[in-house]
């Protein structure tokens, strides 16, 4: 069976969502990447601070500070994928 036979026997509404579901993971993963990127930006922008020491210790100023980085990072993924 040929790839195109295949393909013509999905009916176009399963192709329709095989194809929002693939559209759908790729933008998830291309916004965990990014959202990856820009924590380790931040990181190399605050080298004096050791985040992870500090969020360990309990410091709850930075914790705030990178949970407001996260929030904006993922609201600018979305706008920028929309």
């Amino acid at each position: 069976m040929t790839p195109t036979l295949l393909l013509a026997t999905i009916p176009p509404e399963m192709y329709a969502l095989l194809h929002a579901l693939v559209g759908t993971a790729a933008f998830g993963l291309l916004g965990l990447v990014l959202m990856v990127a820009g924590f380790k930006c931040f990181e190399l922008i605050t080298r004096r601070l050791d985040i992870e020491k500090q969020l360990e210790a309990g410091n709850m100023a930075v914790g705030i500070v990178v949970a407001a980085l996260l929030v904006s990072l993922s609201l600018i993924v979305v706008v920028s994928m929309v």
